[in-house]
């Protein structure tokens, strides 16, 4: 969970109501499939996917792959970035340059829980997300969503990819959802459990980590659609289709709902999401580099260079475009993740497919079909805004 899919989910239900709840239960079932993968190949090869890529393709063709979701892993630093700015600036009025800065020095908090083992750093992410959920749980529970409404809602129709601008807060929503770098993550914590190193071992360990994802995963379904559903029951019922900025919900929630501290929940939960995000985007850039090159620098040098990355630009438009700009930049950054996306998928389905990497563990026929069924699928919608997107500007 991070700021990401804040201002997806946000900008979804405050302009097209309930519609996209179908975009956030598809993404999530992609997740869950993705994530079992990862975690398969993980156990079973003791190679993460970033380690596997570079086994298995070129060295000029890793580090184009690694190029790549280096810009997926800035992109989600930089919704950590706006996000926490953001909350920052909602419940202790600084300002967004100013919260951007501060940003810079949660490094520090991240290297010290590294250093207190990696189970601790687990503890914290469901501890945020516990407070990310229940906060969520409250604003449910104020707004009284029509529930016939939301039923429909998750029901899919063409207007997602027939609307230019339905359509490209959808691909935002599936690259908030299914994060490429969340991948090559998950292939290489699952190393970090203890299980026995033979087949009956590894298939229990397999079996275990895909239950751990799905059920994490439908907890981060839970707030998706939760998120979207209160904006669309708190302000697209109420006419407010164009509330696409964090600090607009903020301002709209306690008046349209009635109900004091509605709004101070809402950041307390949106700056939860940011520390979260914070914590798995520094695991994921440490995995990736190592992986895809072999090359080990000092955490808190990465961690340094990973945040520069997105300051930059976060405090550039923070400072020329103010709320609506970086608003439109945190829906951006989710976009870039998408885009990113089939670069880290195809190859995943690759080598999960591949008898002679994973043995009796290979895809079996209906999961390898459904797989690159999930992959093309990813593919072609990316295919399809770039193409929506080029024509606009040539009209």
């Amino acid at each position: 969970m991070d700021p990401g899919n804040w201002a997806t989910d946000l900008a979804g239900g405050s302009r097209f109501g309930y519609a996209l709840l179908s975009v956030i239960l598809l993404s999530n079932l992609m997740a869950v499939l993705l994530q079992g993968l990862a975690s398969k190949l993980g156990i079973v090869t003791g190679r993460d996917l970033a380690q596997a890529c570079r086994d298995h393709y070129s060295h000029r063709t890793g580090l184009v792959l690694w190029i790549l979701c280096e810009l997926a892993i800035a992109a989600c630093d930089l919704a950590e970035v706006i996000g926490t700015a953001i909350a920052l600036n909602l419940l202790f009025g600084i300002s967004l340059p100013v919260g951007i800065a501060i940003t810079a020095f949660d490094v520090m908090i991240v290297l010290f829980l590294q250093n207190r083992g990696f189970r601790l750093l687990e503890a914290l992410v469901i501890a945020l997300i516990a407070v990310v959920g229940g906060c969520f749980v409250f604003e449910l529970f104020i707004s009284r969503p029509d529930l016939g409404e939301v039923a429909r809602g998750f029901v899919p129709t063409a207007d997602i990819v027939r609307n230019p601008e339905m359509l490209y807060i959808a691909i935002g929503i599936l690259g908030a959802t299914v994060m490429p770098h969340n991948l090559y993550l998950h292939s290489s914590i699952v190393q970090t459990r203890k299980y026995a190193e033979n087949a009956e071992g590894k298939r229990e360990a397999v079996r275990f980590a895909f239950l751990d994802s799905t059920i994490a995963l439908t907890f981060a379904l839970f707030i998706n659609a939760a998120i979207l559903i209160v904006a669309a029951a708190t302000f697209h019922r109420t006419g407010n289709t164009q509330v696409a900025e964090i600090q607009d919900a903020y301002q709209l929630l306690t008046p349209l709902l009635g109900v004091g501290g509605a709004s101070a929940v809402f950041a307390l939960a949106l700056l939860a999401s940011g520390q979260n995000s914070t914590l798995t985007g520094t695991l994921a850039g440490q995995i990736v580099m190592e992986g895809f090159l072999d090359l080990r620098i000092r955490p808190w040098l990465r961690r340094l260079i990973t945040r520069a990355i997105a300051i930059v630009p976060a405090a550039i438009v923070a400072v020329l475009y103010g709320e609506s700009g970086t608003a439109k930049l945190l829906v951006f950054s989710q976009v870039v993740l998408s885009l990113q996306l089939s670069f880290a998928v195809f190859p995943l389905v690759q080598f999960t497919s591949d008898r002679v990497k994973m043995g009796e563990f290979a895809n079996s026929m209906p999961l390898k079909v459904a797989a690159y069924v999930v992959a093309a699928l990813i593919a072609s919608l990316n295919v399809w805004l770039l193409a929506q997107t080029v024509s606009g500007w040539m009209a």
